[in-house]
């Protein structure tokens, strides 16, 4: 695969680069430390075309390729994994809707979130996390409309979606093999989004349980066809997890420019830290750590949309390695800065405690090994 960039690729890039630097990265320690997501900044994002890259144009993205959403997702990622989880989650509920939607559906929903409007891709639940087959939620059909009901956990920019894309069987007796997706709109009576999680690192970003209590939506609000919501979710991961991995790049990238850059100035016997061969291994392999997880995310971005096979297995290695990739990479550009990066001067426990969920979420990197080698049994790679 070539990996040339197109100028439109560099420019797009270069904005988001910029637009993290200057916007971003400024305000990232003050939102993790009040746990609180920048609601207005991540909308304005939203409506800048940072969550729409791959979005044709006629519902209002940019139209562009999977690369390019990985090349912004990085740069996002490199100013706040936290605000950047904020963005990415609005492009994860949109993926369902561009792949299962109908033009009406794409039309009015696509156009709105293009715009600036928030949505949360519910799948996981208190029992059914990496096992998609054990989800409960249901949606069982009443005349013309859908009854929804059910928990979902862990959902990112849950309380302050504009819109839900909610998976439900809609036969509790076939259970998984129902599944099917719908979008529910926020006003709708008897949802309640109100707890949010406190958690280990992303702070910026809103992770919510939501309710569905007999919530009522018309049967226009299927996503597809009924029970192809394994298929819709499935599909979404493959296009999703490469994402998930730049972002783990750029999380990566930034612990190790800040490692590099104190290891330049801190002056230890006489002479800058980076002299010592000790610390220049660590940031050798730093570097050789994140070059082959952007090389590993960027061909498998290329794949999407064209048909390959495999693309599954080659998500799954782009998202295990470079979440490992990132814990490892946080872990150790710390440990350059000795006691001040444990403290909160620097950045760089933040950046450890963001890492972490790069290992989890979107499939844990065990689950990603699961499919890498369902994919070996059989033959495929």
């Amino acid at each position: 695969m070539d990996f040339e960039m197109t100028t439109e690729q560099l420019a797009m890039q270069k904005t988001a680069r910029e637009y993290a630097e200057k916007e971003v990265a400024p305000v990232a320690a003050e939102y993790d430390e009040k746990e609180e997501m920048p609601v207005d900044l991540v909308r304005r994002m939203v409506a800048e075309g940072f969550s729409s890259v791959s979005v044709p144009e006629e519902y209002g993205g940019a139209g562009m390729d999977e690369i390019t959403v990985c090349l912004v997702t990085e740069e996002l990622g490199r100013g706040c994994a936290g605000i950047a989880t904020g963005v990415g989650a609005n492009s994860l509920a949109m993926l369902p809707i561009q792949l299962a939607g109908s033009e009406e559906q794409k039309i009015k929903y696509l156009t709105e979130l293009c715009e600036g409007k928030l949505a949360s891709f519910c799948l996981t639940e208190p029992n059914a996390g990496s096992d998609v087959s054990s989800i409960s939620t249901t949606a069982i059909k009443d005349g013309s409309e859908y009854v929804i009901n059910g928990t979902k956990c862990f959902i990112t920019n849950g309380t302050y979606a504009d819109y839900y894309v909610v998976f439900a069987v809609t036969d509790p007796q076939r259970g998984a093999r129902s599944l099917t997706p719908f979008i529910v709109e926020r006003d709708r009576p008897g949802i309640d989004a109100s707890r949010s999680e406190k958690k280990l690192g992303i702070r910026a970003s809103n992770t919510a349980v939501v309710v569905f209590d007999q919530v009522r939506i018309p049967e226009d609000n299927l996503l597809g066809k009924p029970c192809g919501g394994f298929r819709v979710a499935m599909e979404t991961f493959d296009i999703s997890r490469p994402m998930i991995a730049s972002l783990a790049v750029g999380l990566a990238r930034a612990a190790y420019e800040a490692a590099a850059k104190y290891a330049r100035e801190r002056v230890q016997f006489g002479k800058p830290i980076i002299q010592q061969q000790a610390i220049q291994f660590m940031l050798a392999d730093m570097a050789m750590e994140i070059e082959a997880a952007r090389s590993l995310v960027l061909f498998t971005a290329g794949r999407v949309g064209k048909g390959q096979r495999n693309l599954s297995a080659y998500s799954a290695m782009a998202k295990g390695y470079a979440g490992d990739m990132a814990m490892r990479v946080t872990v150790d550009a710390l440990q350059v800065l000795g006691g001040y990066g444990y403290t909160r001067e620097y950045p760089l426990e933040k950046y450890m405690r963001d890492a972490k969920i790069m290992q989890i979420y979107e499939g844990t990197s065990q689950v990603q090994r699961l499919v890498i080698a369902n994919n070996i049994i059989n033959g495929r790679i």
